[in-house]
């Protein structure tokens, strides 16, 4: 049984039982029992799995790891955290990190005034919100507004202009005024990725000289007692847990100076994210070399030991990983609609009552092969077909022997496959790379799975039943989309391989896992194919609740979202319809009722899957 790294990739999340996958937790459902029920509602297309135990479950393991740091290491400060709402925004996924982060006191961060606005109205009274990225005045009153109403907000300082625009709004207003941090630019950089996010030439941050400057102003404008916080950020998905110890020692240093010049407010030190999840399913890859357990030891540690260097009080940790916090939350499930070797099946045969003496040579080797004689057999069918083709093209056998050739050929090579699977022969995987399998999901990689095709970032990819059967095939993925980038294709070094289906006969459904972090954000609706259908579960004793669902737009909807008139579109088409002199006024009535039927469907192929 192909387990498809289950184990390494899930935190235990999820685990195959009785040939499915299913949650690990509580009653335990599978993924494929939940699908159906939904599907027996008639949607149709991908769907959006969310479990919100998942989110709990990193929320708790966050403020434990770092709360049982703080204590090894009798740190004197607290430990806070935000979430970042860029990484997802979406009202069901909001709605779980406030419900389960309530305990914690879990904050928000916004990065945009649209994130503002959400942060202040869905955060509690006292939970912290950060606001980071480029600020304009209208944005830097919303946080004085926030901290009018409340909030206990803290805007960051991404630039000298932002902090006149700070003073200039608390000279003018008689708001209260939010607390300041400052972001400092730290020559110390991640890896990966997103290693540009730290170092001296990254977007954000102020250097050690516009550091100075801005305490100087700070001080002059009297608002030096609202200054509270210095943040840093090193990237998102950090592989290595030595650059940030780097960081930590720099920033820390920058801390404490500040402190000992006069910054005596200063009392909060903000790490920003970059705790990175396991997205890869091959054991030889590592994502990253640290668990959380030594992320929050290494932090607290080093933090406490530049502090007591400096003879400076222990500051308060904050930090702002999202995509540890969602990214296990939400699992993707995408119909397979087709095989494109369906074409081969034994059933599509069509023998002629003489054939050419090739073509039954192939039937003879179809009907005797066995695992002892199967590499030759293979062998003299990969001779024969090669020989066969060349008389095609020469005339001397016609497209139904080439049919019946082709059918027999694949069917020899996947028997061979079968039956010398376990053999470490490197003919077959070789014949596996360059036979692999194309799959049809019911599924757009661009507004799916986006990091895929903008990072060629990996997400964890399986079937949700068959478990228990033998996957052979070598898998490459299409989506739907008009774009052949729309492809996830087969990589030798990190192989799918999927199971050999009739999709005449059963349905075959794949999830993508770990999804949850910034793919929904990024969609896009290249062809106008719109955001799957979503679906919040809870997992309780006795099975499991649809807590909140929203099917994807209907057509009529995806065009109204981009600038176009629903009601202009449908009156013309029915005008048209209307004004036909080809078919009866019965055919207009059937028609236009065909018609707004399949408009009011959303935009994904309602074929038997």
């Amino acid at each position: 049984m192909k387990k498809y790294g289950i184990d390494i990739w899930s935190n235990n999340n999820f685990k195959i039982k009785g040939g499915e996958v299913v949650l690990n937790y509580k009653s335990e459902p599978s993924l494929l029992e939940i699908t159906e029920s939904i599907r027996a509602e008639d949607i149709r297309g991908p769907i959006l799995l969310r479990f919100p135990h998942l989110i709990k479950k990193q929320i708790n393991n966050l403020y434990t790891c770092f709360g049982n740091a703080i204590k090894d290491n009798n740190y004197e400060g607290s430990f806070n955290a935000v979430f970042p709402l860029k990484v997802n925004q979406f009202p069901s996924t909001l709605d779980a990190i406030v419900s389960e982060g309530k305990e914690f006191n879990y904050g928000l961060e916004a990065g945009s005034k649209a994130e503002l606005i959400l942060a202040m109205s869905k955060s509690s009274i006292g939970s912290n919100i950060t606001v980071n990225g480029f600020k304009d005045k209208e944005m830097i009153t919303l946080s004085f507004i926030s901290a009018q109403i409340g909030h206990n907000i803290t805007i960051t300082i991404e630039g000298l202009g932002e902090l006149e625009t700070i003073i200039e709004v608390a000279q003018e207003s008689k708001l209260k005024i939010p607390n300041i941090g400052i972001r400092v630019r730290l020559h110390s950089t991640g890896s990966g990725t997103w290693a540009k996010s730290g170092g001296m030439d990254a977007k954000f941050g102020l250097t050690s000289t516009e550091i100075l400057e801005a305490t100087r102003l700070l001080k002059e404008a009297n608002l030096l007692e609202n200054f509270t916080m210095i943040h840093f950020h090193i990237g998102s998905q950090i592989g290595d847990i030595a650059p940030l110890k780097k960081a930590l020692r720099e920033a820390g240093n920058i801390y404490a100076e500040l402190k000992v010049l006069g910054s005596s407010a200063l009392k909060n030190i903000n790490i920003g994210g970059g705790l990175a999840v396991k997205y890869d399913q091959d054991s030889s890859s590592k994502m990253h070399n640290y668990s959380i357990e030594e992320f929050s030891n290494s932090v607290v540690f080093l933090i406490k030991e530049v502090m007591n260097a400096k003879s400076v009080e222990h500051p308060n940790i904050y930090t702002e990983s999202g995509r540890y916090i969602v990214a296990s939350h939400t699992v993707l499930i995408t119909p397979v609609l087709e095989l494109f070797s369906q074409d081969y099946q034994e059933k599509l045969l069509n023998f002629k009552q003489v054939n050419p003496p090739l073509v039954q040579e192939l039937r003879e080797l179809h009907r005797l092969i066995n695992p002892t004689n199967c590499v030759e057999y293979l062998h003299d069918a990969l001779d024969h077909i090669e020989s066969l083709l060349t008389l095609f093209g020469l005339g001397y056998i016609d497209l139904q022997d080439r049919s019946n050739a082709e059918i027999l050929v694949h069917n020899i090579i996947k028997k061979s496959l079968y039956m010398n699977s376990t053999l470490n022969i490197h003919e077959f995987e070789q014949l596996q790379v360059n036979l692999q399998e194309r799959y049809l999901i019911n599924a757009s990689i661009f507004q799916s799975l986006p990091d895929y095709w903008g990072l060629k970032q990996h997400f964890p990819v399986m079937p949700l039943h068959n478990l228990d059967k033998e996957a052979i095939r070598a898998a490459s993925l299409w989506d739907i989309t008009c774009d052949s980038d729309g492809e996830i294709g087969f990589n030798p070094d990190k192989p799918l391989y999927l199971h050999d289906i009739d999709l005449d006969e059963e349905d075959y459904f794949l999830g993508f896992f770990n999804v949850g972090a910034y793919q929904e954000a990024l969609g896009m609706e290249h062809n106008l194919f719109t955001r799957p259908s979503e679906y919040t579960i809870d997992i309780n004793d006795n099975g499991y609740e649809i807590l909140r669902s929203k099917e994807s737009k209907d057509i009529l909807e995806i065009l109204n979202a981009i600038g176009y008139d629903e009601n202009e579109i449908l009156n013309k088409l029915k005008h048209d319809l209307s004004s036909s002199d080809f078919i009866t006024e019965k055919e207009k009535s059937d028609t236009l009722l065909k018609l707004e039927t399949l408009i009011k469907q959303n935009g994904y192929l309602r074929t038997t899957n």
